[in-house]
């Protein structure tokens, strides 16, 4: 018998028993069994599968989907900067069509969404079908991290900030707000390519295992938040407890405030993603 992972890591509302579960079996009399004992622990009830390539499929592609969507508002999110344009100002716009679907960019992480088109794409070529939209949002959502710090630095210098051996400070160093998993996280990729540039970079997230952030990534994150002014400020990730910052005691008289997830107070901000 065979039940896929459906559950949205940090979510306190959508809770395991709360997600209808996708079922299946090696036969009929095995998805029958597999079905009832969900049934007996799941609220939101089950979906049978007619076989476990079917179910395995499924959830693969709800989180191709995802990830699809995802880089198609990133790619906006591109354009509209070059025509200096507030990308969240146009979505907010067009989510008030009532079929508009409501995806936001940012950095695409995790163990499921940034990993399971990849499943697909290989299963595809291996037969013979070389899928291109796939990978093509898959490329575009692995390059977000070196361009969110590749505008940064931009605008740095616009701003007559030097570059080398300035100082930066990453809010969010996990996959997604309001959890720990710093598994295949995106955010490292934008700590990185500061780096790459001179910039001294440091980490600030209440909600990460410092230990394992070391142990994985080979750089220092903090659970508390340093009380020091940075030359840029960069959020990744949208914790509660960055709504509640106060960002102008992190501002030097110059600086750089670039929010990936639209949260900060746009007197402060100067771009968002």
């Amino acid at each position: 018998g065979y039940s896929p992972e459906r559950i949205n890591p940090g979510d306190k509302e959508h809770t395991v028993e709360k997600i209808l579960k996708v079922t299946s079996g090696s036969n009929s009399l095995t998805a029958s069994k597999v079905d009832n004992l969900y049934k007996s622990v799941i609220e939101a009830g089950t979906h049978l599968a007619p076989t476990i390539k079917v179910a395995e499929a499924s959830k693969v592609i709800e989180n191709s989907q995802r990830d699809i969507n995802i880089a198609f508002v990133n790619e906006l999110a591109k354009i509209f900067n070059i025509m200096d344009i507030n990308t969240h100002d146009v979505l907010d716009a067009a989510g008030t069509k009532w079929n508009f679907l409501p995806f936001k960019p940012g950095l695409v992480g995790g163990h499921c969404i940034g990993v399971d088109p990849y499943y697909l794409a290989k299963k595809a070529q291996e037969l013979g079908y070389h899928p291109e939209i796939i990978l093509a949002g898959r490329r575009l959502n692995d390059s977000m991290g070196k361009y969110v710090a590749s505008e940064v630095v931009k605008i740095m210098i616009k701003k007559d900030i030097e570059i080398k051996n300035s100082t930066a400070l990453v809010l969010g160093i996990t996959f997604k707000e309001n959890c720990p998993d710093v598994r295949n996280t995106k955010a490292v990729d934008v700590v990185n390519s500061l780096k790459s540039y001179g910039i001294n970079t440091f980490v600030y997230d209440p909600w990460a295992d410092e230990k394992e952030v070391q142990k994985e990534y080979g750089f220092k994150s903090t659970k508390q938040l340093p009380k020091k002014r940075f030359d840029a400020i960069i959020l990744t990730v949208a914790h509660d407890e960055f709504k509640k910052i106060d960002f102008l005691s992190l501002k030097k008289e110059v600086n750089v405030i670039y929010d990936v997830k639209n949260i900060i107070p746009n007197l402060v901000t100067d771009r968002t993603l």
